[in-house]
């Protein structure tokens, strides 16, 4: 489904990422770790169109997404639950939902959607009113998936959902997401740095340091390697 090859990127002369080759085959669940600064929100960026390459290919199925623009890119199917959730504070949480549903897959869809949005998430439901500003991290961080839900997308690409949430709150928004993926099948492109929940949720990870990858393979692999046990689950 998706297929990067080579990608560099950055916000200067000197890239961020380098070299960078993803794969990300239909109805997977792949995660990508690694520290702060290694590049995990750049790459996310990259593919959005939020920033342009500076070499590599990014394909999405046929589509070279490089010769797609940034607005359009959601309409082929590509959700971005961006880092920080990033909810409209003075829209409903309705009207956040809606605001996911632009896409043309997302309006033809849009009844189903918030009823199996409404089932996944149901605080959303209960609170569907209400401002999105008022709304507590982990309410909102529900929030901005929903929102990318609502666009009926092939691939959800989340970045750093646990950010800032309690770790109770945290478990139970992975919790969701494995149900989500389940009952739906939807591929989903993960970037965190809570490593052990990540690698356990995923079928395919990749470690991602200094803006290259290191480290690939199942989760049980990247799981049970040394390189990994040590710096990243305390091992």
């Amino acid at each position: 489904m998706l297929r990067i090859e080579g990608l560099s990127a950055g916000y200067s002369a000197k890239p961020v990422l380098n070299g960078v080759s993803i794969n990300v085959e239909a109805g997977q669940f792949v995660a990508i770790v690694g520290p702060n600064g290694a590049g995990k929100t750049t790459l996310f960026k990259t593919i959005s169109g939020i920033l342009q390459p500076g070499a590599g290919r990014i394909m999405f199925g046929d589509a070279d997404l490089l010769t797609v623009p940034p607005a359009q890119r959601a309409h082929l199917g590509i959700a971005h639950v961006p880092e920080g959730r990033q909810v409209f504070p003075s829209l409903t949480v309705m009207e956040n939902l809606e605001m996911g549903a632009m896409t043309e897959s997302g309006r033809r869809d849009w009844k189903q959607n918030i009823e199996r949005i409404f089932d996944w998430l149901p605080v959303l439901a209960e609170r569907r009113g209400q401002f999105a500003g008022t709304l507590s991290g982990g309410q909102q961080q529900m929030l901005a998936i929903g929102r990318g839900l609502a666009s009926s997308p092939k691939l959800l690409m989340l970045d750093e959902p646990s950010m800032g949430l309690a770790p109770s709150t945290a478990d139970f928004i992975f919790e969701r997401l494995i149900d989500i993926r389940k009952q739906s099948g939807l591929t989903m492109l993960l970037v965190e740095q809570r490593v052990a929940e990540a690698l356990e949720s995923a079928d395919h990870g990749y470690v991602l340091e200094a803006g290259r990858v290191v480290l690939e393979g199942n989760n049980e692999t990247l799981r049970a390697d040394d390189r990994v046990r040590k710096a990243y689950l305390g091992m």
